[in-house]
């Protein structure tokens, strides 16, 4: 029932990507005075927002992090089914016609062709490095999750198959892409731009990962390509243009676009213009009917994860004030993980449930991926509220810009690179850093599963949880609600839609 709520905004938003006529005070924004025709500009618009539909609240998100240990969406009686869906994605029990799977494919390959289709239309340097920017990042995301990347060269004879880029050879296609745009795309300017560090964040990822895309089963992590990470890392540090937040909120505040001084790369959203994606999903698909705003009360974490956290880190969550948010007299906790009784916001009230009505509305520890208990099929699961809501703008559309690479992750990336080729000592150094920021206490020691401990306390829900699980070993161990998954887990599917129409491609192993 729920499915069917995101999938009919997600097709309306997909419509909205398909135009070219946009609204030119939106590009106005985005080009910084970059000067151009005006169909490159619309085109490259475009392209932006087509990126909305897999990254914000869209089958790309529910890809990486339902299929990890940091999500889950029970079904609750009769609600959230989806003909099992969602538990396919958290038991790693999908198939080749996996709902989500196979909407986060399709997603990134339109965003592909969008950029692509910016090059034929005789933009300037900079737009034509922010287009393949925009392509680089979308067929980065594809080699993570299938391995395989269809690209076409020839962008004039559509009855040309695109070729299918595999591996490593798909990684260093990435890497050799943005290397060459680097020059063009711009120091400095609103985080919602391509622009070099954000370019350098992308490099650290695929450099990072590219033992993973040699063999994923048994990764192993060349030296050079970890000086790689932590020599960008370094750029980007040196650029003096980024630094930890005192408040680690401000980063997903619906004023984020001035109070974030960690955002890199970002996904524009405002009311006033109605542009961007749906992040109000963000809070719908967590949040309990009686709650405000009223929810659909589906997605959870899992107590595993959530007691990774010390009592101190604010990560967990905190009494958070912005511009935007309810008075809040009882000063309740009203970001993070929600835990326990629930209360009105605005006069304090302690919140019921629905069934029964009697009911304290108190968020559980227990979550079962398949809720049958009638007085606590509401109740269970620590709810997630990683983005503040947006109570000051109406309708929709909300304004918290939608992060994609933060500095926070750059730092992670240079002390993971670090730990696994020099040492614990500057690693260790770095990640009390970020704790110190957000109130943890200093670790004594690190190794690699500290590391990623770290990365998921400091990353939870922003879409890496899979990725991460991969390289450091640990995504095919069972895990609560999930048993022991197979080798071929390791990857998703190829859609069979997608196989039907391109004989270049072939089915992964074990599907």
């Amino acid at each position: 029932m729920k499915q069917n709520k995101i999938l009919v905004g997600l097709f309306l938003t997909l419509i909205l990507f398909s135009c070219t006529k946009l609204n030119e005070s939106f590009r106005g924004e985005l080009e910084q005075n970059n000067s151009a025709t005006i169909t490159a500009a619309q085109l490259l618009t475009s392209a932006y927002e087509s990126l909305n539909g897999p990254f914000i609240q869209g089958d790309l998100w529910h890809a990486m992090e339902h299929t990890s240990d940091e999500a889950i969406a029970p079904t609750r009686g009769k609600d959230w089914d989806d003909n099992g869906n969602w538990r396919a994605l958290h038991a790693h029990t999908w198939n080749a016609d996996q709902q989500q799977l196979r909407g986060a494919f399709n997603g990134l390959l339109s965003s592909q062709f969008a950029a692509s289709n910016v090059l034929q239309f005789n933009p300037s340097a900079q737009q034509t490095a922010e287009a393949r920017f925009i392509r680089a990042l979308t067929m980065y995301e594809v080699l993570d999750g299938w391995d395989q990347v269809p690209y076409r060269e020839n962008l004039t004879d559509y009855k040309i198959l695109p070729k299918t880029l595999k591996g490593i050879e798909a990684a260093d296609f990435v890497i050799s892409e943005v290397n060459a745009i680097m020059a063009n795309l711009p120091d400095a300017g609103a985080a919602f731009l391509a622009n070099k560090n954000a370019a350098r964040a992308l490099l650290m990822k695929v450099y990072l990962n590219k033992g993973v895309y040699a063999n994923r089963a048994t990764p192993t992590f060349a030296a050079a390509d970890m000086t790689q990470v932590i020599t960008l890392a370094d750029q980007i540090i040196s650029s003096a243009k980024y630094s930890l937040n005192d408040i680690y909120y401000d980063n997903f505040s619906p004023d984020n676009d001035v109070k974030s001084k960690e955002n890199i790369f970002t996904l524009f959203n405002n009311n006033p213009t109605n542009k961007g994606g749906n992040m109000q999903g963000f809070t719908f698909q967590t949040h309990h009917y009686n709650m405000n705003p009223s929810g659909w009360n589906g997605f959870a974490t899992l107590s595993d994860f959530y007691d990774k956290f010390q009592p101190t880190d604010k990560r967990r969550g905190m009494t958070y004030t912005y511009p935007g948010a309810l008075p809040n007299p009882g000063n309740r906790q009203n970001v993070g993980f929600l835990l326990g009784q629930q209360y009105n916001l605005t006069t304090d009230a302690p919140l019921k449930a629905r069934n029964p009505a009697t009911a304290p509305l108190s968020f559980t520890r227990e979550v079962k991926i398949k809720e049958t208990d009638v007085n606590t099929l509401e109740l269970s699961g620590i709810r997630v509220l990683k983005y503040p809501f947006d109570y000051a703008s109406p309708g929709g559309q909300k304004n918290n810009d939608f992060a994609i690479f933060r500095y926070a992750d750059v730092l992670l990336m240079k002390a993971e690179a670090m730990l696994r080729t020099s040492g614990t000592a500057g690693a260790l150094v770095i990640v009390n850093s970020i704790r110190a920021k957000r109130g943890a206490t200093a670790l004594a020691s690190l190794d690699l599963n500290g590391m990623l401990d770290e990365r998921g306390r400091e990353m939870y829900w922003e879409g890496w949880r899979r990725q991460d699980l991969v390289r450091f070993g640990k995504f095919l161990l069972p895990w609560q609600e999930k048993a022991a998954s197979a080798a071929k887990n390791l990857l998703f599917p190829i859609p069979s839609n997608q196989l039907a129409v391109n004989p270049n491609l072939t089915q992964n192993p074990g599907y």
